[in-house]
């Protein structure tokens, strides 16, 4: 298994690129339009289930999708000896960043099933806010993979 991962190391990379590209888009996207849906939306009205079809189908159909495909390739990554060294900070800097993207992946997912249910009670400007969290994560992930601190 080792052996195949190793030969198929660059493939495998690829594929985690493109599916971190897709997923981040996604998670970039997601939380404006709930910007749009909090400020322009009534609850039952065409332009509330409009945002709803929006939000889910970029939530089932993209990002989660691509997160799953990051996860798989970023861990099948892990397991070719040699290209982790688990000693190093940056190492852990880009996990605990890994696991905050995934949690906000989590979070998007819980307030699209709140405008869902009609519970959101949250202003445009809360989901402004919350749009910068994976920009940080984003900013402490490539950091920490270039320069290798």
């Amino acid at each position: 298994m080792i052996d195949f991962l190793s030969n198929s190391y660059l493939w495998i990379k690829s594929i985690h690129i493109l599916a971190v590209i897709s997923w981040m888009a996604g998670l970039f996207y997601l939380p404006r339009i709930f910007v749009y849906h909090s400020e322009r939306a009534e609850k039952g009205d065409i332009l509330d289930a409009t945002f709803q079809i929006m939000e889910r189908k970029l939530l089932r159909f993209i990002m989660r999708p691509a997160m799953i495909l990051t996860w798989i390739c970023g861990l099948l990554m892990v397991l070719i000896p040699g290209i982790i060294d688990w000693s190093m900070t940056w190492v852990w800097v880009k996990f605990v960043s890994i696991l905050g993207m995934t949690w906000f992946h989590k979070w998007c997912a819980d307030h699209c099933e709140l405008f869902e249910s009609g519970q959101s009670l949250r202003t445009g400007r809360y989901y402004r806010m919350m749009n910068e969290v994976p920009t940080v994560l984003m900013i402490a992930i490539v950091v920490s993979v270039i320069v290798k601190f």
